[in-house]
């Protein structure tokens, strides 16, 4: 669908002017892939993930333990002492989702560090792309590794307030 709506805004940007449209593309990924601060920034969050995974591996044995643990007395234990015990678990289970949650959820820790480590990095990319695409007279600039996406768009193809104009219209 991505790519549809690429290829209608570029004939439209096409029919726009009689000047020839000057189009680059990038490869984000082989560009983060041969920068020294994109692969140390890699392995300062494969290091935090490890040592969070860690954590849940240590926290998910003892749920393991303690489960193993009851199901071999359940049969010899008072009812108060088998809902104490499986209240324990649910709150381990708990625990374990929370502390998942907490790392890895979609406003975890982890979302946070890679905004922060890598935000840097790719305002250098973002930088360097427009220079490039300014010098050689871009007029827009495509990244091909996966969706593909919009990086740099000279000002004068922004529809952006012609299109808010036009919907007030309505």
């Amino acid at each position: 669908m991505k790519r549809i709506i690429i290829a209608a805004l570029l004939f439209l940007f096409a029919g726009m002017t009689s000047a020839q449209l000057k189009i680059g593309y990038i490869d984000s990924d082989a560009i983060m892939d041969n920068m020294p601060d994109a692969q140390d920034a890699r392995k300062r969050l494969d290091v935090l993930i490890q040592e969070w995974q860690t954590e849940i591996n240590k926290l998910e044995k003892d749920w393991k333990t303690k489960y193993d643990d009851y199901e071999r007395r359940k049969l010899i234990l008072t009812d108060a002492s088998r809902a104490e015990l499986e209240s324990e678990l649910v709150k381990l289970e708990q625990q374990i989702a929370d502390f998942r949650e907490k790392k890895f959820g979609t406003n975890g820790e982890l979302f946070q560090k890679q905004d922060e480590i890598m935000k840097p990095i790719q305002n250098k990319v973002f930088t360097a792309i427009k220079e490039v695409a300014e010098e050689d007279e871009l007029d827009f600039v495509f990244d091909r590794s996966g969706d593909i996406m919009l990086l740099y768009a000279k000002e004068k193809y922004d529809m952006t307030a012609r299109v808010l104009e036009k919907l007030k219209l309505q």
